[in-house]
């Protein structure tokens, strides 16, 4: 019986999301601790306020929040919301990735596809979410990340091409080679013809090197998808920031955060639904 992350049998999704959950607190520690310059795994979690080492219990994943009332048991510090919120929504992200449809994996067959979507989905999410979390904190995305994340994808593609056998699979690493290269190369492109026109580049190198992440795992589609949807979103958010003053004119905005959620929403759903969705807001019946 083949393995299906799906089914009673192998991983049912309320563990699924319990895994999330456990991933999510460590991506916490890396989003602090990567541009600090400090390692990821030594030493322990500890407070950053009186740096106390945490033992097990109170670093369990949402629970331990709770259980403490948002407060270091030792310092009394408060504990922010957001170490919890992220530990969900990686739960969260987790599952939905685990339910996804990418089309980079549409044409493997139906005994391995289950699995492989799963742990590619997983592998992404821990990817874009420390991406997202510096981005906003300091407007910058890591490039060790990044590159890792091109390399990721790439072997990902990889292996789904060869499970595709003979046909067009042969051309998928190509083809999401060649999107990696334009994401980069494109944004990078962007950035320098705002430079020159505007006097301030309109995105960072940081963007390009996300770009071509993105690319290598979605391919020249999903990223062409996924930069849309960023775009869009982002003008959204920038629009409501201004007229509710929390975003002044000139500000800086990090793209990053909108670029990841737009790769996550292309992966999971697949290209056909957002082509479709594009497609009847520019009344292209054919799409």
């Amino acid at each position: 019986m083949p393995l299906n992350p799906l089914t009673p049998h192998a991983l049912p999704l309320l563990w699924i999301a319990l895994l999330g959950a456990c991933v999510g607190s460590f991506l916490n520690v890396v989003a602090w601790r990567l541009p600090r310059q400090e390692s990821v795994v030594r030493p322990r979690s500890h407070c950053p306020h009186c740096g106390t080492g945490l033992r097990w219990f109170d670093n369990l994943p949402l629970l331990s929040w709770l259980l403490l009332r948002a407060r270091c048991r030792h310092c009394g510090a408060a504990i922010p919301v957001r170490y919890p919120a992220v530990e969900l929504l990686v739960a969260g992200l987790f599952v939905a990735a685990a339910l996804a449809s990418p089309t980079a994996l549409a044409s493997v067959g139906d005994e391995a596809r289950p699995l492989l979507t799963a742990l590619a989905g997983w592998v992404l999410v821990a990817l874009l979410v420390p991406l997202l979390l510096i981005d906003l904190d300091h407007l910058w995305l890591p490039e060790p990340l990044c590159r890792w994340g091109v390399v990721l994808g790439l072997a990902i593609t990889a292996g789904a091409a060869a499970l595709q056998g003979d046909g067009p699979a042969r051309s998928l690493l190509f083809w999401h080679l060649l999107a990696a290269s334009a994401g980069l190369l494109g944004f990078e492109a962007t950035s320098a013809l705002a430079q020159r026109l505007l006097g301030k580049p309109a995105l960072g190198l940081g963007d390009a090197k996300l770009a071509a992440l993105l690319g290598a795992w979605l391919g020249l589609t999903g990223l062409g998808l996924a930069t849309l949807l960023a775009v869009f979103s982002g003008a959204l958010v920038g629009l409501i920031g201004l007229a509710s003053g929390r975003l002044q004119r000139g500000q800086p905005v990090p793209f990053g955060p909108f670029l990841a959620c737009g790769g996550l929403a292309v992966w999971c759903a697949g290209n056909g639904p957002w082509l479709q969705q594009l497609g009847g807001l520019l009344g292209w019946n054919a799409l």
